[in-house]
């Protein structure tokens, strides 16, 4: 309903009077006329006229109301009906107006309930129909969740399809924010490596060479060496021909690798220098002994001598580099967490199968973790037992297992003779031997490289002696569970990002539908930023071909370096105490950058948390110069006809659940999901693009509002 409606009704009252008054003017004879312009003066005339001019306002705002009432009504209808087709199948729309604008509404009311109940019994079919191919789906990612090799799913523009936690950790950076689903992974590798090696798959593909891969080293963005296996995800085009839509990317770290093989080859270099010229003297002085076997006794005994001191140098030299050889060989170690009781059931089983002896459980503790090489403590005890089966003809070892503190006990036992210091510390520092399996690390050498303790002990009260090994405790790993609800997909996959291919047109041009965005609020010590208010939290989730990503968050507390009015606190909840030793604003914007680089920002009054952002551009060192969507905004284009568009009032009216109110993670989820919601609504508008959006969103009533 616009001013124009009201203005016609009154035009056409004006027309109605003045073309009345020129009839009965015309009916009039001359007499009649001469006694009506005696009678309507001037000051008469204008009257009427005024009088007619209120007549027709009047007219007008009857008007105005009667069709304020009926239009406000269908487009608050209209408004309601959107929302159910494109958004909330739950919303119902609200009979007000006439009685027959009532009945309409519950007409809509009648349909959508109908439409929900066929949309409904559609989605449990399509759910059972997709249930198998989700839960394999699933499947899939939980399993590369759990793999200890870094694993990484990409589509050919390089965005992330798919990562699991290992993968995270070796690229992710310090805060992880490197790795995510649909983040480039060219921010974590070197781009010209990667797509040199997507040429070179693309050459294997077209020659049809068998399996076609590719394996590079490269630096990671923190220095390290990280080694890259490339295998190709294929289609086939019309043809049936191999075509390359994606790739996998298998990942290790060989920095400590590299550099143990650089120390391996410098120890070698070293003794074969050293050795070399040793061994030439040596040579040498044989040589004339042998040859001139009538030497004087003086020459005899100065190439003795050559021969000793040459022999003792290399014997020194060869000393060295066994022990040092030993180091690298500590550091190759790799330590795994792993259940204590199959430590010890690989333990016994060597024991059994290369000595023939006999092992026996007295104690274990079933729940315990350790972080161990299995394989080194393992050879340990093996050769213990050996040692005591030689050295003391022991038949029977048996294993015990407690938890101390924070570390493990882990005892060998046995029954017989008691061991003597010397013997101790002799099976402590000798090499370990079992089976035609040398090796250069002692005892002490494996205790060492875990951080932990060794030590002989007789148990009088039991006449048994152990050797008890403290090591150090694990973690029990957390397993993901299978997801098989349709919906429920982890968070750490999406394959429909393969889809996501050929978009090169700007941002401004590109669909909302396809961009990625950061969700955000921030809690702060009050509502004016330029008073020198604060903020002390900052939450965001992400949003990737349109899913809300819980499990890529962001949430920190910011300590404001001032104090907090008691009506902030009763808001939000947060406290002085709460704040104190959290980092501060200039800690947390320039992770929060790193968080949001590349993606759209989105908020809920807008305007508000970006202020605070601006504010400390300087102070921070970043700026968030991307875009940014108001939701607050959005919603007075999707619904002009509301009369408020609160955060709850939206998420009411779109069927959106309220969970952590006014914390700044709670808020941002909640917002992530109303922005999701309005999507639609929008494409209804013909509000498709980012540019479109934001036109949109200026034109708005709430746009004029600053802090």
């Amino acid at each position: 309903m616009t001013w124009r409606q009201p203005l016609l009704v009154a035009l056409v009252a004006l027309a109605f009077a003045a073309v009345a008054g020129f009839a009965t003017w015309g009916d009039f004879s001359t007499a009649e006329r001469e006694q009506a312009a005696m009678l309507f003066t001037g000051q008469r005339l204008g009257l009427l006229v005024m009088i007619a001019l209120a007549a027709a306002g009047t007219l007008a705002a009857i008007a105005w109301r009667q069709a304020e009432a009926t239009l406000g009504a269908a487009r608050k209808l209209a408004e309601s009906v959107r929302t159910v087709v494109a958004s909330n199948a739950a919303h119902r729309a609200t009979a007000v107006g006439a009685p027959e604008m009532v009945e309409l509404a519950n007409a809509v009311n009648t349909l959508a309930e109908d439409r929900e109940r066929l949309r409904t019994e559609m989605a449990e079919r399509a759910a059972a129909a997709r249930a198998d191919i989700e839960e394999e789906k699933n499947r899939l990612a939980a399993l590369m969740s759990e793999l200890s090799s870094s694993v990484l799913v990409c589509n050919l523009e390089g965005s992330v399809l798919l990562y699991n936690g290992a993968a995270k950790r070796l690229l992710g950076g310090a805060d992880g924010s490197m790795i995510g689903l649909g983040r480039s992974v060219f921010g974590a590798l070197d781009r010209h490596v990667i797509m040199h090696a997507l040429d070179s798959l693309e050459r294997q593909i077209a020659k049809n060479e068998g399996q076609p891969q590719a394996q590079f080293v490269t630096a990671g963005r923190d220095g390290g060496l990280v080694s890259v296996s490339v295998a190709p995800v294929l289609t086939h085009d019309e043809s049936g021909a191999p075509t390359l839509s994606g790739y996998v990317l298998l990942l290790g770290d060989v920095t400590q690798k590299v550099e143990f093989g650089q120390r391996r080859d410098a120890l070698l270099q070293t003794l074969t220098e050293s050795g070399r010229a040793a061994l030439a003297n040596i040579r040498a002085s044989i040589e004339n002994l042998l040859e001139f076997p009538d030497l004087g006794i003086e020459k005899r005994a100065r190439f003795s001598a050559i021969i000793r001191d040459e022999a003792l140098k290399l014997s020194a030299k060869l000393d060295e580099v066994t022990r040092e050889f030993s180091q690298v060989k500590q550091s190759e170690w790799s330590v795994e967490e792993m259940r204590a009781e199959d430590l010890i059931a690989v333990a016994r089983a060597r024991i059994e199968s290369r000595l023939g002896l006999l092992t026996k459980l007295e104690e274990v503790a079933p729940e315990l973790w350790l972080k161990v090489d299995s394989f080194s403590i393992a050879q340990a005890m093996s050769y213990l037992a050996a040692r005591l089966k030689e050295d003391f003809d022991i038949r029977e070892v048996r294993f015990r297992l407690t938890e101390n503190a924070r570390h493990a006990q882990l005892d060998l036992l046995w029954r017989g003779a008691p061991l003597s210091a010397e013997t101790v510390f002799t099976w402590e520092n000798d090499a370990l031997h079992l089976g035609g399996e040398p090796s250069p690390l002692t005892v002490r050498d494996v205790l060492e490289r875990h951080g932990g303790e060794g030590w002989y002990q007789r148990d009088l009260p039991l006449q048994s002696a152990y050797y008890r090994f403290v090591l150090p405790l694990g973690v029990a790993p957390q397993h993901a569970k299978f997801a098989s609800a349709v919906g429920s997909r982890p968070e750490y996959y999406d394959f429909d990002l393969f889809r996501a291919r050929g978009v090169a047109s700007k941002l401004d041009d590109r669909a909302l539908a396809d961009l990625t965005y950061t969700v955000f609020d921030t809690e702060t010590t009050g509502l004016d930023p330029r008073a020198g208010d604060e903020i002390i939290s900052l939450g965001a989730a992400r949003i990737v071909n349109g899913r809300l990503l819980s499990g890529e968050s962001f949430q920190t507390l910011v300590d404001p370096r001032r104090s907090m009015s008691p009506e902030s606190v009763a808001v939000h909840g947060i406290t002085s105490d709460m704040l104190e030793g959290q980092p501060v604003i200039t800690e947390v914007l320039p992770r929060f950058h790193r968080f949001a680089s590349g993606t759209v920002l989105v908020a809920h009054n807008a305007a508000f948390d970006m202020r605070f952002l601006a504010m400390k551009e300087q102070a921070s060192g970043v700026a968030f110069d991307q875009p940014v969507l108001d939701t607050l905004l959005l919603s007075a284009v999707a619904h002009p006809g509301q009369d408020t568009h609160s955060l709850e009032s939206i998420a009411e009216r779109l069927g959106v659940p309220v969970v952590g109110r006014h914390t700044a993670l709670g808020d941002a989820m909640v917002t992530g999901e109303v922005f999701l919601r309005l999507l639609p609504l929008l494409a209804e508008k013909g509000v498709r693009t980012l540019r479109e959006a934001r036109e949109a969103s200026e034109k708005t009533y709430y746009a004029r509002v600053t802090y």
